[in-house]
């Protein structure tokens, strides 16, 4: 499984869009990883995403599946761009940031837990 990305030039960071992503959570085909501090995770979160902060993301990201697709989430598509970044850099090959967030995934109508 690779992740469909969205067209983007070679030096820029891989992003998804919500339809992507909503399509990976539904047939869980990917990690959905969101980067947000603890506060944002509590006040609401993608049902089945992992939690760690981008803070921590370079320390703790053994505890991630390298042969798995990953999208990268945050509240509105900025961090998850350095988090990409940062598992790109890690050697993980197919990650790409949540274009507008969890912002734009509650916009498009999909579930948000708390």
């Amino acid at each position: 499984m690779t992740l469909r990305r969205m067209a983007a030039s070679p030096d820029t960071t891989p992003e998804v869009d919500v339809a992507e992503t909503t399509r990976v959570w539904a047939d869980r085909s990917a990690q959905l990883v969101d980067v947000r501090e603890p506060k944002e995770w509590a006040e609401g979160r993608i049902p089945g995403s992992i939690h760690i902060p981008l803070g921590e993301l370079g320390r703790r990201s053994d505890e991630l599946i390298r042969e798995i697709p990953v999208v990268v989430v945050c509240r509105s598509g900025v961090r998850s761009l350095t988090g990409t970044d940062e598992l790109l850099a890690r050697g993980f090959a197919d990650v790409a940031s949540l274009n507008g967030g969890i912002l734009a995934w509650a916009r498009a109508g999909h579930p948000v837990e708390s």
